[in-house]
């Protein structure tokens, strides 16, 4: 059907609108604190709200029901994992948060091991989320482009552009707000699109069954316990029954206790309590959604008639629901589900830019000559500034992907996911080994970083592994070098 004139209408509005309003929600701000930390005040519910959104990506929207429209329901057992993973979160992680005025994920490091950590992993974090949301606002660009026509760069600086504006001016209170409204939209919109296709169907939902079981498949099967005759083939198999809740919670326990891109939230709740609350119900949306994204796919599915991907012309699963979008929708509700395609894009880009502002400030700034003794207003106009510089440096970088066989997109992705397992382990080292020294953290984190750069290199480990790997390592070498260390000078336990 196109895209109409009422849909850029809705669209332009959309933007307009999530701007405006984010930017005034937030306008206030005396502190730095106020600035990262929505002073440490926001509630409970709406943390939660964020979180979902923040690390629900277009990719998300996009992908995973095409992941669903090619195989099946076999990505839910990750999602198991990362609600076991986030509850653990809530169980260790964050009552060690609450002890300490923490302002950052890598604050807690510098607590227990010393400032020279602190900034290091911070700047591990700056590295990696500069090429991840680099990415993924590239890969927000595809459908984007897709959907409108307009061209990859227009389609990057148009996201870009109207979340820096509500970022730079109302800080995480409006990041948090907006995530709210956003959520809803883009849910909204998806599930508009899954009623649409019900009612094309001639037999509504038994249509759905009779496709996702034809010919003896089962597009519904949700656990695969592996195949394979060796472990090599177990563990590069994707989305097997362990690998999902084993890797799944160890990739959880990372995003959701070390990655400032969600603690950030977490630690502008009020209490440890609010702060728990917010995880867990962070935790059971996301099961229930991914769910959905896939219940979404299958529809999609029957909807095409279980043709392929290669006899509807595409050449990636990836296009299957923007395809819908353009082909099928009418007039307004495409432009409802481009604003939350929109939605989810600028959730996850909000968040970016105010991690890495936070931790740059935060982490690295506030401990330079020029950065020491500031007043209130000094630190918020610097804050600022750093909310600027990162948002013009993800929209400038996620600009040089416009060529999508760009081999940069795969290296970028490629380093996001092997630090994880590092910084897991080190956090674990400061939580769990009392005796572990600065030193042992050091070793035990590059330990984990080197044993991804292997792993990723030598073998074909599926990645829902990687992160128990590295996190494994730095654990390992991190008490070797404790035990060695006090083994030749028993004086340093």
């Amino acid at each position: 059907m196109g895209f109409s004139q009422l849909d850029y209408i809705i669209v332009i509005t959309y933007l307009v609108a999530v701007t405006l309003i984010g930017a005034y929600i937030g306008r206030k701000q005396k502190s730095s604190r106020d600035y990262f930390l929505g002073g440490k005040e926001m509630s409970w519910w709406s943390v939660g709200f964020s979180i979902v959104a923040s690390e629900t990506s277009t990719l998300t929207f996009i992908s995973i029901p095409g992941l669903a429209y090619k195989s099946n329901m076999h990505f839910l057992q990750l999602a198991v994992g990362y609600f076991i993973g986030r509850l653990l979160v809530s169980l260790i992680f964050i009552p060690a948060y609450y002890k300490g005025d923490l302002e950052t994920a890598y604050d807690f490091l510098g607590k227990r091991f010393g400032m020279s950590l602190r900034k290091f992993t911070s700047s591990v974090f700056i590295v990696t989320r500069v090429l991840a949301s680099g990415v993924r606002l590239f890969a927000t660009a595809i459908p984007v482009h897709l959907i409108t026509g307009y061209d990859y760069t227009t389609s990057i600086f148009i996201i870009g552009i109207f979340t820096l504006i509500y970022t730079y001016v109302g800080g995480l209170k409006a990041v948090v707000a907006m995530d709210v409204v956003q959520m809803f939209i883009y849910l909204v919109g998806a599930f508009a699109a899954m009623m649409l296709i019900l009612n094309h169907l001639p037999n509504g939902w038994s249509d759905v069954v009779s496709f996702a079981t034809m010919g003896g498949t089962n597009k519904f099967s949700m656990i695969n316990l592996g195949d394979g005759n060796s472990i090599g083939d177990f563990l590069s198999s994707p989305y097997t029954l362990f690998g999902g809740i084993i890797g799944g919670t160890f990739l959880s326990m990372a995003s959701h206790g070390t990655d400032q891109l969600l603690v950030q939230r977490l630690l502008g709740c009020k209490t440890k309590w609010d702060s728990q609350k917010a995880l867990m119900l962070d935790a059971s949306i996301i099961v229930i959604q991914f769910a959905f994204f896939l219940v979404l796919g299958l529809c999609l599915f029957a909807f095409y008639n279980g043709a392929s991907l290669q006899q509807l012309g595409l050449s990636s699963s990836d296009e299957i629901f923007p395809k819908f979008i353009v082909e099928n929708l009418p007039t307004g509700l495409a432009g409802l589900v481009v604003a939350g395609v929109l939605a989810s894009a600028m959730g996850t880009l909000s968040s970016s830019i105010s991690s890495l502002a936070s931790s740059t400030f935060l982490d690295l700034f506030k401990f330079t000559a020029r950065g020491k003794n500031l007043d209130e207003k000094s630190e918020v106009k610097w804050s600022k500034r750093f909310t600027l510089l990162w948002g013009f440096i993800l929209i400038g970088g996620a600009m040089l992907f416009t060529d999508t066989k760009n081999p940069v997109v795969e290296i970028g992705l490629k380093i996001a996911s092997f630090t994880y397992g590092g910084l897991l382990g080190t956090f674990f080292l400061g939580l769990l080994f009392k005796r572990t020294n600065q030193f042992d953290a050091y070793c035990g984190f590059i330990a984990g970083i080197v044993s991804m750069i292997v792993v990723l290199s030598i073998t074909k480990i599926d990645f829902t592994w990687h992160t128990l790997i590295g996190c494994v390592a730095t654990i390992v070498v991190g008490n070797l070098s404790r035990f060695i260390r006090i083994l030749y000078d028993p004086a340093t336990n």
